[in-house]
């Protein structure tokens, strides 16, 4: 069987960005953001790419999303593609504007992973996971969204080596749509 398509988050999914130093050793400066990577990273990144293709897509900025990749560990790795928010649909978050009876004028956008993108690159989407820690920017692919706990720079993190025996558990699943995530480390033996 074919590798099936993984798509990484990069913001507190695969690195932690600030503006504000933290007491440990930054893994590299972009911008004017110290770069934190998540714990077990190159490990993770090595051990998914044996039974996944693997792929980039950010909703920050194409400059800041390429930089990442090309300053941090991510550099030494093969991606079938690294996008960033031009690739990304600004929408309008309709269930907080509901929320919003005092204020009927105001609006909350944010930018949306449409995988009917990377279905148009001929990639089958019941083969297709996406990784992001916003479930907001993955609702129109829910049966594809797999959701970590958000990295903030907390160096005893362990959610990429559970995700990692997660994602081996699933990698022959002919459709991953059908398979319930919601609770997904829950099914992983620690």
């Amino acid at each position: 069987m074919e590798k099936a398509l993984l798509i990484l988050d990069v913001d507190e999914t695969l690195i932690y960005a600030t503006e504000t130093k933290l007491e440990i050793e930054e893994d590299c400066l972009v911008f004017d953001y110290y770069i934190y990577e998540r714990p077990h990273l190159d490990n993770f990144i090595k051990e998914v790419q044996q039974y996944y293709k693997l792929a980039i897509w950010s909703s920050a900025s194409d400059d800041y999303v390429e930089e990442v990749v090309n300053k941090s560990s991510l550099s030494k790795y093969d991606f079938k593609f690294i996008w960033g928010r031009s690739r990304a649909t600004y929408r309008r978050n309709r269930e907080i504007d509901d929320m919003r009876t005092y204020d009927t004028h105001s609006s909350h956008y944010h930018y949306v992973k449409d995988l009917k993108k990377v279905k148009k690159l001929d990639y089958d989407l019941d083969r297709v996971l996406i990784v992001d820690d916003s479930p907001h920017k993955s609702k129109l692919n829910y049966g594809n969204a797999i959701y970590p706990i958000s990295f903030e720079g907390n160096q005893d993190d362990d959610e990429l080596n559970i995700l990692a025996k997660y994602l081996y558990s699933i990698k022959d699943c002919k459709n991953f749509r059908r398979i319930e995530k919601r609770n997904w480390r829950s099914k992983v033996n620690k």
